[in-house]
């Protein structure tokens, strides 16, 4: 009996995963309060701007950090050193927490950046100079009923940042790629564009396929080749004839929207910002 509840239980929380698509899925809290890190901090404060969330946690050591948020990006959090008596902070990292039909990918890449903060009644926020990424230093892979966790996953998220920046750095070199759109307006437009076979015929580029196109497999998927050598990047041509750059969409879809928006990103970070503290 309990285990035929068990089951349900775990299908309830399926079905709430697909109905979350673009929030933090049930699956990823659940996976949080599994290993404890949902309990590990407290709130202290916390300022609600427009876009923007601002909270002083403290850790169980007594620990003090600040959590920058984006509504725009709800995939992702910053964080920061609490800010010295001069508003002085410095930001230390981005944690990466989405999810997708498979399970989640969850990472904390290191950054080096300085800003101003200054807590009273209202928060005055924002990011002075270039953002800075480090490395990926810590990270979780959930594949089905399969955790990755430690060296396998530091190697697999590092390897898939690799490609991530290679695709979206190509793909900001387009004419007329579109900035600003929102992640399921970014999906639309660069879906059949990246993948023509996955998508209908009336929605695929008139030239995706001519004659001569020799069509290859990869990830039980027929990849027109021809379309490949035309389109991508030479380095880009083995990672989308193999399926790993539909994996990469499929499992990290909203990372590779990150890091295609980062510049915008960065522009609202920039940005002084008045926060009101929330009671």
């Amino acid at each position: 009996m309990k285990s035929t509840r068990d089951f349900k239980i775990l299908t309830a929380c399926a079905a709430a995963l697909f109905l979350c698509a673009g929030c933090v899925s049930v699956m990823e809290k659940a996976g949080r309060v599994l290993d404890g890190s949902a309990f590990t901090e407290k709130k202290i404060v916390r300022y609600r701007g427009a876009d923007m969330e601002i909270t002083l946690v403290q850790n169980k050591a007594a620990e003090r950090s600040v959590i920058i948020s984006l509504d725009d990006y709800p995939m992702m959090k910053l964080r920061g050193s609490e800010p010295d008596e001069n508003g002085v902070f410095f930001l230390t990292s981005l944690e990466y927490l989405s999810g997708n039909v498979h399970g989640w990918n969850e990472y904390t890449l290191d950054m080096s950046a300085e800003g101003a903060l200054l807590m009273d009644d209202t928060a005055s926020f924002s990011i002075q100079g270039e953002i800075e990424p480090v490395q990926i230093s810590a990270g979780r892979i959930q594949r089905y009923d399969t955790r990755l966790v430690g060296s396998e996953a530091l190697t697999g998220l590092r390897n898939r940042r690799e490609r991530i920046a290679a695709v979206t750095s190509w793909m900001a070199t387009i004419d007329g790629a579109p900035k600003g759109l929102s992640i399921d307006g970014f999906e639309k437009h660069w879906k059949p564009f990246l993948f023509p076979e996955m998508v209908s015929k009336k929605k695929r580029p008139l030239d995706w396929q001519i004659e001569g196109d020799v069509f290859t497999r990869g990830e039980d998927i027929r990849w027109n080749s021809g379309y490949t050598e035309r389109v991508f990047p030479e380095e880009l041509i083995p990672v989308r004839n193999s399926g790993t750059l539909l994996r990469d969409w499929e499992e990290a879809l909203s990372w590779i929207y990150l890091d295609y928006e980062w510049k915008s990103v960065e522009e609202a970070l920039s940005r002084q910002t008045i926060l009101q503290k929330v009671k």
